[in-house]
């Protein structure tokens, strides 16, 4: 059985669900897309190519590898994107949590179920289907949950709103011993520079007490003060509009000190390594154009 243990996002990685991009299919019509970004590509004729993003994520493995980190891939499921693992469930202590996500892509949680079936069935919790979730909001910081979510009154027109009030009560309640604050986030259907799809898109802690974040991703001023204010404006890295849309906040801890990063984000991979941080750099641009990248592609099951 596998012991679950997720508390922070930054803690010695030991097991993890990466996704995959094979079979993915084919290219996704306009009314298909989930994201502004992808619409972007579909239009311009350079949507990413199924070889191109095996060999990214392939790239991802290795580092998981040579940190002899254990890695779950999903079964295979003919003609359907399966590289967004974080979108499909997510783990909070010892409890795996699968989301809410849009109907058509429940089959991605079959996919993993043979890992589902290797943790105790009362660990494994399904929320209420008022409730809408996704792992790309859930952001664990020691005894803070962080939640992306969406407040406005349109939000059921929003395809890029995916986490809802629902569902941050549903965190409330479920933990009630930890703080669960949210952070009402910028939506956009048709301009990917200002759409924070996840709450990764525009914060993502690193280390122990650092931290990137894009400031226009906050509908509210006073949700990026909270995380001033919580980490110290000398220890947050911001990035610009341009550095959202490629997705720098977007990285991945293996430990407190090493992170996975795209090869191209030079500034932020420059501001990693004056912080001590190892950073293992490798190829992901071609992912990006889907608006997810490396915290995506990513479930962690067990850390330190």
């Amino acid at each position: 059985m596998l012991k679950l243990n997720v508390k922070d996002e930054t803690s010695r990685l030991r097991a993890v669900v990466l996704g995959t991009a094979k079979n993915n299919g084919p290219i996704p019509t306009i009314e298909e897309a989930y994201d502004p970004k992808s619409v972007e590509h579909i239009l311009a004729g350079t949507y990413p190519k199924e070889e191109d993003m095996i060999k990214e994520m392939d790239a991802f493995a290795a580092v998981f590898e040579k940190y002899d980190v254990k890695v779950f891939r999903p079964e295979v499921i003919a003609n359907c994107n399966q590289i967004f693992s974080r979108d499909i469930a997510f783990v909070i202590d010892d409890v795996f949590i699968k989301s809410n996500i849009l109907p058509d892509r429940e089959k991605e949680l079959e996919a993993i179920q043979y890992v589902i079936d290797q943790i105790a069935p009362s660990k494994v919790v399904k929320p209420p289907k008022e409730v809408h979730i996704e792992g790309g909001d859930v952001m664990l910081w020691g005894d803070f949950i962080f939640v992306g979510t969406y407040k406005g009154e349109d939000y059921p027109d929003h395809i890029t709103a995916r986490t809802n009030m629902n569902g941050v009560a549903f965190l409330k309640e479920l933990f009630p011993h930890k703080t669960v604050k949210e952070f009402d986030l910028v939506k956009s259907k048709t301009e990917a520079r200002d759409n924070a799809l996840h709450l990764d898109c525009c914060f993502q802690p690193v280390g122990n007490d650092k931290g990137i974040v894009y400031k226009r991703g906050f509908r509210n001023i006073e949700d990026y003060n909270y995380l001033v204010d919580l980490f110290g404006e000398n220890n947050l890295f911001h990035i610009t509009r341009d550095e959202m849309y490629y997705m720098n906040s977007n990285v991945f801890s293996i430990d407190k000190d090493v992170v996975v990063s795209e090869r191209n984000f030079t500034r932020l991979n420059t501001w990693l390594k004056a912080q001590d941080f190892i950073v293992e750099a490798i190829p992901y641009a071609e992912i990006a154009k889907q608006e997810g990248l490396l915290r995506c592609s990513t479930l962690p099951l067990i850390r330190d």
